[in-house]
């Protein structure tokens, strides 16, 4: 298995630890997403007023924004108890049963995920969402029977990276359905300070800058590359990092002034290189780099797309004029372009 890359949003096994410290506890402490900040804050002070249990709510967008984080706001802010799992840990009814039997009033439930709920596992979640009860079955066979439970009213908090793929029966259930966005250089900016308030390392305003430039729009991406030049910096200079540290550092790590690293820039030099700009398709150039086609059109195409550096075609991956621009190249004429002997 290839090491995952540095700038990818999944959370890795580093990222836990270090991220618990930085999280935000207070709506008002987390940067960015104003106007979902502004709805939750609505909904969170309603709830409050009318001590309610908060409507259920899904968070979705793509990894490392801070789904998770907004859970636990969410319940601090509520002043509730706070319960996390994922979709993939609930592999069976019981699973979900016995957690949700002992959920309390106005408790904040959190699904992580949860577009990888299994089928009769989501149909049991259900109930739990819209009728606040849990449906157990007694006994097999002929004489098996269903107990419904009552549950108090609590709220459940899905969050997933891929929208689509939560059936619409479990959508509809959902209260609030909020998307987060990727962040502006700016909010990353803030984020970079914050955090490096928080370790106690001391980073120049230029150096936040470049950092926040590099993280693809992601807090998550931001954090890890701060740790990488705090590490640099310790080692390799006096422990601050000034602009020219956070360059050297982040130029060590092959991340280039756009958040580009090494695998970015060989899926685009093997379309532009190898196969004159495209279109090319997503096996081959997978092959080509010897990556799993998967990670290449989930971690590395949609930000490259963003960029506007390439192009998703019916005939396959096309790099754009901005990507020849980009990586000094003269589009090579093609078989089509070249004149006829006749």
């Amino acid at each position: 298995m290839p090491e995952r890359p540095l700038i990818s949003g999944d959370r890795q096994a580093e990222d836990v630890q270090f991220e618990a410290g930085l999280r935000p506890r207070r709506l008002a402490d987390f940067t960015g997403q104003t106007k979902l900040k502004e709805n939750l804050a609505i909904a969170i002070e309603a709830a409050r007023m009318r001590g309610e249990a908060m409507d259920h709510v899904l968070l979705y967008g793509p990894p490392g924004l801070g789904k998770t984080t907004l859970a636990s706001i969410i319940a601090e802010e509520l002043g509730v108890l706070f319960t996390a799992t994922s979709g993939p840990v609930l592999q069976k009814k019981l699973d979900l049963t016995g957690i949700l039997s002992n959920i309390r009033a106005r408790q904040v439930f959190f699904v992580d995920e949860i577009h990888r709920l299994l089928p009769d596992v989501e149909e049991m979640f259900y109930s739990a969402l819209e009728d606040f009860r849990v449906d157990i079955l007694v006994g097999a066979g002929p004489g098996a029977r269903t107990h419904s439970l009552p549950m108090p009213r609590f709220t459940a908090i899905g969050a997933t990276t891929r929208q689509g793929l939560v059936s619409a029966p479990l959508r509809g259930r959902f209260g609030l359905v909020l998307r987060l966005e990727p962040y502006t250089v700016d909010e990353l900016t803030e984020i970079v300070k914050r955090s490096a308030r928080l370790l106690e390392v001391w980073v120049e305003p230029a150096a936040a800058i470049e950092i926040a430039r590099r993280c693809r729009g992601t807090p998550r991406i931001a954090n890890r590359l701060l740790r990488r030049v705090r590490d640099y910096a310790q080692v390799r200079a006096d422990g601050r990092i000034t602009h020219v540290v956070a360059q050297t550092a982040l130029d060590l790590h092959n991340v280039d002034r756009y958040g580009l690293d090494e695998i970015d820039h060989k899926i685009m030099l093997t379309i532009l290189e190898k196969y004159r700009g495209g279109p090319v398709g997503l096996n081959t150039i997978a092959a080509s780099i010897s990556e799993e086609p998967g990670t290449i059109e989930e971690v590395y195409e949609p930000y490259l797309i963003q960029l506007g550096l390439l192009n998703r075609t019916q005939r396959g991956r096309e790099a754009t004029a901005l990507a020849f621009e980009y990586f000094q190249l003269q589009p090579k004429p093609r078989r089509s372009d070249q004149p006829a002997l006749f």
